[in-house]
């Protein structure tokens, strides 16, 4: 009895240690900590989504970027200094990424309430809930307990985020890398349901690809010009561009998605029945997308004394 006694003990102790060496997220990490966390996070989103609708898909965006890149550490937050050069310039995210102001400003916020508690990684997991929510989209418990990095990679942004120009196999062979399947895959690209796109990434689709809709080819065309005009924006969901729902896919049954990437998903592939679901369930829409960003926002988290709690969201303390 007392061998088993013994046994039991180890074997607890030994759960333990594996718990805290993985560093387990959890969406009550702050509760005791910072209460206040997720109102703060949330009011702080609602007045730049007020503001201006299309900062959602800012900081969802981000939120992506960052992910993607070394795990959800922030680092995409990090401006450069002379130690390294960070991921605000990598080609994915040079005059494009946005939103780093309202980061910013509920960082300041959280200080205010809870001083040098919340990392700028839980801060942003948070605000990418939130802008989805406030459009009309699905809500979720974001975990959390992530912290910061101390430096980013220029190189690993270039070389880690899938591009607009990506085909159907790259597409899942990328979040495959992340550890995300196939259908967390076209559920995270519904994400493109919000927000706009520049010129630059979307003309050779319209001009050059055959699955197109002709129609919506020349509505694009307008605006994008075979020359000239790159930073241009179109919005990346025809139908409801400022709500979060299932009108994305229902562009691309159309043939009406903006990016070659987008249309991929709906190509005579793998995806298609898949997109064809999503385009008249938003339900089911919905459910897969707030499960795939759970999933997406566990990846290669720094937790326990790993990385830090910036003070400053643009730089290690």
């Amino acid at each position: 009895m007392a061998s088993l006694m013994q046994t039991l003990v180890t074997l607890s102790l030994l759960s333990l240690f594996v718990c805290y060496v993985h560093g387990q997220l959890s969406s009550t990490f702050y509760a005791g900590t910072c209460p206040n966390l997720q109102q703060i996070v949330r009011s702080t989103m609602a007045q730049a989504v007020n503001k201006e609708p299309r900062m959602a898909a800012s900081i969802l965006r981000l939120f992506f970027h960052d992910c993607f890149v070394n795990g959800c550490d922030a680092s995409i937050l990090l401006d450069d200094t002379a130690a390294f050069t960070g991921e605000k310039n990598a080609s994915p995210n040079r005059n494009s990424a946005r939103g780093y102001e309202v980061i910013d400003a509920i960082k300041s916020n959280v200080e205010a309430a809870c001083r040098a508690t919340v990392s700028c990684a839980d801060i942003l997991a948070l605000a990418a809930r939130d802008g989805v929510a406030l459009l009309g989209g699905p809500t979720w418990a974001v975990q959390l307990g992530r912290r910061d990095a101390r430096t980013a990679s220029q190189s690993d942004a270039n070389s880690n985020l899938p591009g607009p120009s990506s085909g159907l196999s790259t597409l899942i062979s990328s979040f495959a890398a992340k550890g995300l399947n196939a259908r967390d895959m076209t559920a995270l690209s519904g994400a493109h349901t919000i927000g706009q796109a520049q010129c630059g990434n979307f003309r050779s689709h319209i001009y050059n690809d055959a699955n197109v809709n002709s129609s919506f080819a020349a509505l694009r065309k307008r605006n994008c010009p075979s020359s000239g005009g790159d930073g241009n924006l179109a919005p990346l969901d025809l139908e409801t561009p400022n709500r979060f729902d299932n009108g994305y896919y229902r562009d691309l049954v159309a043939k009406k998605g903006l990016l070659h990437s987008d249309q991929e998903l709906f190509n005579g592939g793998s995806q298609d029945s898949l997109v064809r679901q999503y385009s008249v369930n938003n339900a089911a829409f919905s459910r897969d997308f707030a499960a795939a960003m759970v999933k997406m926002g566990a990846i290669s988290p720094l937790t326990g004394n790993r990385g830090e709690i910036r003070l400053n969201c643009r730089k290690a303390n």
